[in-house]
């Protein structure tokens, strides 16, 4: 008889215990990874098995966005739900300008993350890598709603030394619940530590923002990544390949201790980039879309967008309606049992409507963004951007996804209404509350007539 009622409990109550617990999520987040430097998206080049896999199980989104062409604005975007610029977010963050307050630079207090709302409904959180979204004691990780922080809280780091004196890129590791290990090759590092916060945090509800730096500068590869594509005689090239490469190393480690764990099929991951490839920079390619970091045209903008939840969400399956990173937010906070009130607001929506169930039209009508010198709106395949120096931009994007054809003067009536509608939300905006150098304005408007490769490499 007791074995029976064991037998019972095992068949019956478990279950439904299991569906009852709350999900786990990951972001995986890339650092200025091209759009088309994945396997995923056409590459060649780059071998990228375990990335793939995620939307082999998952869902590929064929019009992900984010919500800045640069790093720091698109992760405010993304860990607030909020469009950055709505809260004067608008610029990376830099040097204090002359007449700004070093008191505002980073993000804003007023803005709650995604991390303090899971903290709030009894997640344990934790960052590895790059945070970006301030320095001062005030804008630390730790006091934005993780629990738990392993890295550095400024844009970039080297990928072989931390220094205990070290400034900018060897400025030391941080962490908060153990001495840091010395730094052998830092993508793998950041393996390590999410590997062990998964197996720390397994038994109870975790949010993971696995924030790589990967393939951000430093050009930095190791001698074995080196050696797989030694093929490649672009030496920049060839090093962008390798970091990229060794980061879908650590994406297929950080999967396969969801499933040593036991916990595969409760865990929501979502992997993105926060900006298109600075192709000028650091060797990517966003083809077959027009530009990079640092401008609205598609490479900028229009980023690798995929979505994995075994058992919950479809396998293999291509969406292609528009989605934006701060979709995430609002995802995330639903599923996990929040509420929204008039206090809980998110720009973004919650997408398992539009996955899971199949509710019917699209999640958004228009996408806005603002950058510097810039600023752009997509409603439907019509795509506008806005620049100081010249007659609007815009394109069918139906047609020319790579935005090789201004059909502005074409269309005016449709020009004239978008020009309104992004007129409009503009002056509705905030100043923005720092600026990043004047310099990058001049740099930022030359992107716009560069040529960039449209095609993948063979």
């Amino acid at each position: 008889m007791k074995n029976l009622l064991v037998l019972l409990l095992i068949a019956f109550v478990l279950p439904a215990l299991a569906q009852d617990k709350k999900p786990n999520f990951i972001i995986i987040l890339a650092d200025d990874l091209g759009f088309a430097d994945l396997s995923l998206n056409g590459s060649t080049q780059i071998p990228t098995p375990n990335i793939d896999r995620l939307a082999e199980n998952g869902v590929n989104f064929t019009n992900g966005y984010v919500s800045g062409p640069v790093c720091s604005p698109s992760r405010a975007g993304m860990l607030t739900g909020r469009n950055q610029v709505t809260f004067g977010h608008d610029n990376n963050l830099g040097g204090v300008q002359p007449g700004f307050d070093e008191e505002y630079n980073g993000l804003p207090l007023t803005e709650t993350t995604i991390a303090k709302r899971l903290q709030n409904l009894d997640y344990t959180t934790g960052l590895v890598g790059k945070w970006h979204l301030g320095t001062l004691p005030k804008f630390h990780p730790l006091q934005r709603g993780f629990d738990q922080f392993w890295g550095y809280t400024g844009g970039g780091h080297d990928y072989f030394a931390a220094l205990s004196d070290g400034k900018g890129y060897k400025a030391p590791i941080e962490c908060n619940y153990k001495t840091p290990q010395e730094i052998t090759y830092i993508t793998d590092d950041k393996g390590d530590e999410c590997v062990d916060f998964i197996k720390r945090n397994k038994d109870e509800p975790f949010f993971l923002f696995a924030s790589f730096n990967a393939p951000h500068a430093p050009m930095q590869a190791t001698a074995a990544d080196l050696e797989l594509f030694q093929h490649i005689t672009d030496k920049k090239r060839r090093t962008y390949c390798a970091m990229v490469h060794r980061l879908d190393v650590n994406v297929g480690r950080i999967m396969k201790a969801l499933e040593e764990n036991g916990v595969a099929e409760n865990t929501l991951v979502v992997f993105l980039s926060d900006n298109g490839g600075p192709c000028d920079s650091n060797g990517s390619i966003n083809a077959p879309f027009n530009g990079q970091k640092g401008i609205l045209l598609e490479g900028g903008i229009h980023v690798p967008f995929v979505m994995s939840w075994p058992g919950n969400l479809p396998g293999g399956e291509t969406y292609e309606n528009p989605v934006i990173s701060l979709d995430l937010a609002a995802t995330f906070f639903e599923l996990a049992g929040g509420v929204k009130t008039d206090e809980v607001k998110f720009d973004g929506v919650n997408l398992m409507p539009y996955l899971k169930d199949k509710a019917s039209g699209a999640p958004h009508e228009s996408f806005n963004w603002r950058f510097t010198i810039s600023a752009a709106i997509r409603q439907g395949d019509w795509k506008l951007v806005r620049l100081p120096d010249r007659l609007p931009l815009l394109f069918d994007l139906s047609k020319d996804i790579s935005e090789q054809n201004n059909v502005a003067l074409d269309h005016l009536d449709v020009t004239t209404s978008l020009l309104k509608q992004l007129g409009d939300w503009d002056v509705s905006l905030p100043h923005p509350v720092f600026l990043e150098g004047a310099v990058w304005k001049a740099r930022q408007l030359k992107l716009y007539d560069n040529h960039y490769q449209l095609v993948q490499p063979e």
